[in-house]
């Protein structure tokens, strides 16, 4: 089951998980206890917020990606 965003961000808390999905480093779990959002609710704000070719590109980088996960 889906559940849609239901959560308001600030400018401010957008900006910064835009930021920390670019970064590399840091883990969609990372986001997810910070912000408590999941990882395809950060897809969805990457998608609203960003160009469609920077969209695209930051899906390549990331898709497969093993140090957007926490290890298990």
């Amino acid at each position: 089951m889906s559940k849609k965003i239901n959560k308001k961000f600030s400018k401010e808390d957008i900006h910064r998980i835009i930021e920390m999905a670019w970064e590399d480093r840091t883990t969609f779990e990372s986001i997810e206890k910070q912000f408590g959002i999941n990882q395809d609710e950060v897809i969805k704000i990457m998608r609203k917020n960003l160009k469609l070719k920077s969209f695209k590109l930051w899906r390549k980088r990331t898709t497969g990606r093993k140090t957007k996960h926490d290890s298990l």
